[in-house]
């Protein structure tokens, strides 16, 4: 049974863990910001450079749900700490790398790392929390992913403008360390099985995978212009270089509100939570196909495009411990598998597309897939409302089970019991 965790430690985990997600989307999305300084460094096109983010996505398809499973049974304290260790190794070979090669060889490891971290880290940083808020509690640790775009890659691509793409990673390995040695002082020990969110909620196998295909064609959409945003924003949009940086902080910026927008509805409407920000991605996407030359629409449907990829970000990682059929670890590899196989599909599909069409007919092609993702999951929704009974828990129920996340002393409560919170709609 895992130890009771007081509400203080509880936030210090979750804040430590957030700022770890923090680190590896960083990671992983930092060549899209630096793609044209890489590039002449080593010798390699735009399309290759690229190619490091749909290599990494690989490797986390390929890993996530072998390394969950191999990992079962070591204690979490020990796990994360020793995925963040590996992590600061692998930027600082990063930042060393004298080739391509050997760049793609170090994120190679540092995507492992990743694989295995996006497994674990929400069932553990959610298992001290009550169930009724749980889709909260996600959204708050999803804010530090959502928080990379704002400061991470934008700050990072500054720094590979001034001082060199090198010391971007190498700033990287830095806070690695730091992470690792929080999570190693911070988060308790105890076996994997005794967390209070081992497993979902409301466990439905067949929503579970229709949840796994609408993430994987989402992302894909989403991806398939984001990866070559900086070209599209240079060539199409015609900006100069040096805003790039600020306009990808407006677009992370749009995802943290996004994020935090996601959080008021997650326990509440988990299926709006993620038809809603599919609706706004779809638009925006298919209105920077229509509209992106012009240089204020293209700002703003950016800005709409991150907004809406933080949210439904937030909003299947929250779906998927209610959907889990059996242990959330594994249903969250799962998640991070189908997460990025729309990142390597989309990524890969925009460097085929880009040699050929140029930037601008990313978005369309973008703009298809999110709206498949969207017709899927509604097509879902309204099976499942034709399928399950009603909600029968009360509202008053409902919020007296929301208070507990702030009385003092309760930061346990529902932990041991998950499957007895009643089932959520849709």
């Amino acid at each position: 049974m895992a130890p009771e965790v007081s509400p203080r430690r509880a936030r210090a985990v979750l804040v430590a863990l957030s700022f770890a997600a923090f680190a590896f989307i960083t990671t992983e999305l930092l060549p899209v910001g630096l793609l044209t300084h890489i590039a002449p460094d080593l010798d390699r096109s735009r399309s290759q450079v690229g190619l490091l983010v749909t290599g990494y996505a690989v490797v986390v398809v390929v890993a996530s749900v072998p390394l969950a499973r191999l990992t079962q049974r070591i204690p979490r304290r020990h796990l994360l700490s020793g995925t963040m260790f590996l992590f600061a190794a692998a930027n600082a070979t990063a930042a060393l790398a004298p080739t391509y090669g050997v760049l793609a060889g170090s994120r190679l490891v540092t995507a492992l790392a990743q694989a295995l971290f996006w497994s674990i880290a929400a069932a553990t940083v959610i298992g001290p929390f009550p169930v009724a808020v749980r889709g909260r509690v996600v959204a708050l640790f999803a804010t530090g992913a959502t928080l990379s775009p704002v400061l991470g890659v934008p700050f990072g691509t500054w720094i590979g403008q001034q001082a060199g793409w090198r010391v971007a990673f190498a700033v990287l390995a830095g806070v690695g360390l730091a992470i690792a040695a929080a999570v190693h002082v911070l988060l308790p020990s105890y076996p994997p099985a005794a967390g209070g969110a081992a497993r979902g909620t409301a466990p439905d196998g067949r929503r579970f995978a229709v949840l796994l295909i609408a993430t994987a064609l989402g992302i894909g959409g989403f991806m398939t212009l984001q990866t070559y945003v900086t070209p599209f924003l240079l060539d199409v949009s015609g900006f100069a270089d040096a805003v790039l940086a600020p306009l990808l902080f407006v677009a992370g910026a749009a995802g943290v509100v996004g994020t935090l927008a996601a959080a008021r509805t997650l326990d509440t409407r988990p299926i709006a939570s993620l038809l809603t920000p599919l609706s706004i991605g779809t638009a925006a996407l298919f209105g920077m196909y229509a509209l992106g030359a012009l240089r204020p629409g293209a700002v703003a449907l950016i800005a709409g495009i991150g907004l809406a990829y933080a949210a439904f970000g937030s909003a299947v990682q929250s779906r998927m411990l209610q959907l889990a059929p059996g242990s959330t670890d594994i249903a969250s590899a799962g998640v991070s598998t189908a997460f990025n196989a729309g990142i390597a599909g989309g990524s890969l599909l925009g460097g085929a597309l880009l040699p050929i069409s140029g930037a601008r007919p990313l978005a369309l092609v973008g703009g298809l897939l999110t709206l498949a993702a969207l017709t899927l999951l509604a097509l879902d929704a309204r099976r499942g409302r034709a399928a399950t009974p009603a909600r029968t828990a009360s509202p008053l129920h409902e919020r007296l089970d929301t208070a507990t996340f702030a009385r003092p002393g309760r930061a346990g409560h529902g932990a041991s019991h998950p499957q007895r919170a009643a089932r959520p709609p849709g």
